[in-house]
């Protein structure tokens, strides 16, 4: 009798689940997965929604008290728990609520409407659960994706790179957009995209979040030639990250 075949769950929080979009639109490497694995749940691409799963893949961030409780009901089910995209990894273009108070935000929003009493401030998924699995970027990047599900599938650990995109870039011998009066966050941001988007003559816009120590390990050839610090581009890391939690992390700032 042949082994059953893992079963792997895909649900979403606060997100636009354009991440979910490009695990959809991998073709065959969707198709070699799903030889694989049981997709029980995949708003995505079918209408049936299985509530039994070994792998439970999240995209979205928390962002009220019923996500919270939510989000701890689904996990409990799995064996195996990834967080996809930047809203799940990192909090996301959702961080940017955190920059002021509930109070303010939801002023500027609803004026004196309240529609989300239980509304928090945002939280990236393993500010909630366990996650054992990390797929970065807004959106992911596919061939990531799959060798993220290998290592799943093989119990095996990912390492998330822990080098700047720039390396990528001078490996795909890109022309450095600052050679172009741009200006890129690829020296302190995660790899593991391929720079995708540095390929296409556009920027990093440091969706995959910090490397682990940016102080000493950003990419300091780049920094020293154009005159950047560690401190100028975290200040310009808010868009994807809260900028003033990541300070706070590498000791820009006191921590609260």
């Amino acid at each position: 009798m042949s082994k059953p075949k893992p079963k792997v769950a895909f649900f979403e929080f606060t997100d636009c689940e354009g991440c979910q979009l490009q695990v959809a639109n991998l073709g065959a490497g969707l198709l070699e997965l799903a030889n694989v694995v049981d997709i029980v749940n995949f708003r995505e691409i079918m209408s049936e929604a299985g509530q039994e799963y070994d792998v439970l893949v999240v995209e979205g961030s928390v962002a009220s008290k019923h996500d919270e409780e939510r989000l701890k009901k689904i996990a409990s089910k799995a064996k195996v728990i990834v967080a996809l995209g930047a809203c799940a990894t990192l909090g996301g273009v959702n961080n940017l609520k955190n920059l002021k108070s509930l109070e303010e935000q939801k002023k500027a929003v609803y004026g004196s409407i309240d529609p989300v009493p239980d509304a928090i401030e945002t939280k990236a998924i393993n500010e909630v659960v366990n996650v054992d699995y990390y797929v970065h970027g807004c959106p992911i990047y596919g061939p990531e994706f799959l060798k993220v599900m290998e290592c799943v599938l093989l119990g095996k650990p990912y390492s998330v790179p822990q080098y700047p995109v720039c390396v990528e870039c001078k490996q795909n011998e890109n022309v450095c957009v600052y050679e172009k009066g741009q200006f890129c966050l690829g020296p302190v941001t995660k790899a593991g995209c391929n720079s995708w988007l540095p390929n296409y003559g556009s920027v990093c816009v440091g969706c995959r979040g910090l490397i682990d120590n940016p102080a000493s390990d950003a990419q300091k050839d780049i920094l020293q030639k154009y005159g950047l610090t560690v401190e100028g581009i975290l200040d310009k890391f808010t868009l994807y990250c809260n900028g003033k939690k990541e300070r706070a992390k590498y000791g820009k700032e006191p921590k609260k």
